[in-house]
């Protein structure tokens, strides 16, 4: 059977073609049809924008028969180099689609309306190119990219695609969109790829049977970014399981941050991701449902460095006690192995030497903690007298040595009021922990004696 692409292309010359050429091709032989098609190949750089289009979808219908003869490559190579040249050239205000001779370069006014003229110069041709099947959309992101065209722009055309299918394909055809967008996106600079926009594409792909590679390079694309996430992106829905909030995709999402170098790359990006997840934990603590392995998980993903202040996570450990009351010891001593007391506030360790929900070694931990931080006091008081006596033998002539003497007086008395209410406090810990620990000797033959906490 005689190959159609001859009979077809034709059909998409540029009509000021077809006035001034005799149109004898429509029934003399194959050699003049061949010739035809061949100038009319040759001619693309003169089609309209609306031709190119045309022959775009009607191509996508039979992908093989149009790429073995170089059309569909063709004819993307010349959109894709207008639209290169268009995010070059300033548009005019003009409401047609670029003309064929790329001299004057427009938009159409059916593309979305955008407050910022300069991104709506850019996205002009968004709603045009949805019409295009996932394969021809691959074809084209892939010359995009070849070009060294603007990924951020490639980025947002990519999130605009696979919404606009998100109503009117079916099932089949939405998964086959997403694992396109998707494996586009991945060939992207990662910087710009808009985390907000790859949680958008996240919902849709939890609830379609994608591949499970396209899936996980989505999961590493959102844990490489994970520090520009909120709260409420992560709290995403347990579809299928008898826990409230997917907790295994954000420990997927931790993994993937600490892989893609997230720790090393830079400790502010890990405090912000550090201060997230203390949020996610206190926000999945109360759910029944949630398994002590996977709250310990938690828990414990992130280096202790990334916390500067462990007492939002000694909160969400509290609640979860508080609602998992079946736990056994092994299971409360695991979770409270994760909490750094020396990053505890002295409020924190206050409320833990009285909370009852926690095993009694945790306690004593608090405790110790407070006389750690107590001892360092006190030396740094002493060394702070000595020195002071020390320069106090200085000639006091000097006005600038008075000023420096006088402000650590100041400084000296502070310290030893705050010495004072710290003594106070251990005190009152040591009363109140020999309560607790004269209790659990009523009930419990076996119970250790009171360590020495305070000297």
């Amino acid at each position: 059977m005689e190959d159609p692409i001859p009979l077809l292309i034709p059909r998409y010359m540029p009509t000021s073609m077809l006035e001034d050429k005799p149109r004898v091709w429509l029934g003399t032989g194959s050699c003049n049809l061949l010739q035809k098609t061949k100038d009319s190949i040759d001619e693309l750089s003169f089609w309209a924008w609306s031709d190119l289009l045309v022959a775009l979808k009607h191509y996508q219908d039979s992908p093989r028969t149009a790429t073995s003869s170089g059309v569909l490559e063709k004819c993307l190579d010349s959109l894709v180099g207008r639209l290169a040249m268009a995010s070059e050239v300033t548009p005019c205000a003009s409401t047609s689609p670029p003309d064929s001779s790329g001299l004057r370069i427009s938009f159409n006014t059916r593309s979305t309306q955008s407050s910022n003229k300069g991104l709506f110069r850019a996205t002009w041709w968004f709603e045009d190119l949805s019409a295009l099947s996932p394969n021809l959309i691959e074809m084209l992101v892939k010359s995009m990219v070849s070009r060294g065209y603007n990924h951020v722009i490639v980025s947002g055309f990519l999130f605009y695609y696979q919404k606009s299918k998100f109503y009117t394909a079916s099932s089949d055809e939405k998964r086959e969109v997403l694992e396109i967008v998707i494996d586009m996106l991945y060939t992207l600079d990662p910087s710009s790829i808009s985390c907000k926009s790859l949680f958008g594409v996240l919902r849709p792909v939890l609830r379609s049977n994608i591949s499970k590679s396209c899936r996980n390079k989505l999961e590493s694309m959102i844990g490489s970014q994970l520090d520009q996430a909120t709260i409420d992106n992560l709290l995403i829905p347990s579809y299928g399981r008898s826990y409230l909030y997917d907790v295994n995709l954000v420990l997927r999402f931790l993994k993937a941050f600490l892989r893609e170098g997230g720790s090393e790359s830079s400790p502010i990006r890990m405090k912000k991701v550090a201060s997230l997840i203390d949020l996610y934990i206190t926000e999945v603590a109360p759910d029944r449902c949630l398994k002590s392995s996977k709250f310990s998980a938690l828990v414990m993903v992130l280096p202790d460095s990334a916390r500067d202040s462990w007492d939002e996570l000694y909160h969400a450990m509290d609640i979860y006690l508080e609602v998992h009351t079946g736990l056994s010891k092994e299971e409360k001593m695991k979770i409270c192995g994760g909490l750094n007391y020396k990053k505890l506030s002295s409020e924190a360790c206050m409320h833990l030497s009285q909370n009852t929900k926690f095993p009694s070694t945790s306690a004593v931990q608090a405790l110790i903690s407070q006389q750690w931080k107590l001892k360092n006091l006190l030396e740094g008081m002493h060394n702070a007298k000595h020195y002071t006596d020390f320069t106090a033998k200085e000639d006091r002539g000097r006005e600038q040595v008075v000023v420096y003497n006088e402000k650590l007086r100041a400084q000296l008395k502070g310290m030893q009021w705050r010495v004072m209410e710290l003594e106070k406090v251990c005190k009152k810990m040591q009363n109140q922990m020999a309560k607790i620990m004269k209790a659990k000797v009523l009930t419990h033959s076996d119970a250790r004696p009171l360590p020495r906490l305070c000297s």
